[in-house]
């Protein structure tokens, strides 16, 4: 389900000022529901006025620029089938299809709660160059992540990941607390999947067709066909 703006907005500065915020709807809930800063006072402003207007931020590709397929995915850091995609099927569509230059690929974030939110603001938090590396870790470490028991221990969580990636605590803290990033993030996010009517993830944006998530031997058939056919109309 995609969340209204406002009702997403308003969560998320919940969970800026208050380190508690019970996880929005998601087919599956993580088992932390606070955001990694805390802040003993609540807002006093309305959510819409506590974050600045946001601007939809450019896609991050993978691949070569002229491939003649373009695999947008839309996908949840708090999806349980996103992190099997990643660590399972990801691998085999990089090294036969993007790699060989036949797929453009493109992540774009769906953020179905704070948690979300919080882990792929740390996944831009490094710029373009880190953004794959960043979410590649959050996928694979996905479990041990959200099983954090608290807020504090999510935040510990993210860290690791973050200084993996070579990020400092307080590069860190600063996007976190960066509304402007905040407020960018969700209206990129909104504004493209509610574009693209996706309602749950992964969903697949395959050449303009909306594909979803299936085993690895069915998808690669879309693929080749796809690709089959992009090169026949060159």
């Amino acid at each position: 389900m995609i969340l209204p703006r406002q009702s997403l907005i308003a969560a998320v500065v919940a969970a800026m000022t208050v380190a508690a915020l019970p996880a929005l709807a998601q087919e599956t809930k993580p088992a932390v529901s606070a955001a990694p800063t805390e802040s003993a006072k609540p807002a006093e402003q309305s959510a819409e006025t506590q974050l600045p207007e946001g601007k939809v931020l450019p896609d991050i590709p993978m691949g070569k620029a002229d491939a003649p397929v373009t695999v947008i995915e839309y996908a949840s850091f708090t999806c349980p089938h996103c992190a099997a995609f990643a660590t399972e099927n990801f691998p085999k569509l990089k090294a036969e299809y993007i790699d060989t230059g036949k797929v453009k690929f493109i992540q774009r974030d769906v953020y179905f709660d704070a948690p979300g939110l919080w882990a792929g603001i740390l996944a831009h938090c490094g710029g373009s160059e880190k953004y794959y590396g960043v979410a590649e870790m959050l996928f694979s470490g996905q479990k041990e992540i959200l099983s954090a028991k608290n807020g504090e221990e999510f935040a510990a969580n993210l860290r690791k990941v973050g200084a993996k990636a070579g990020m400092t605590p307080e590069q860190m803290d600063a996007c976190w607390a960066d509304k402007q990033m905040v407020s960018d993030l969700i209206t990129t996010f909104q504004t493209n999947a509610s574009a693209d009517k996706i309602e749950g993830t992964p969903t697949f944006i395959i050449n303009g067709e909306t594909v979803q998530n299936q085993p690895w031997d069915e998808l690669k058939k879309v693929l080749d066909t796809k690709v089959t056919e992009a090169v026949a109309k060159k």
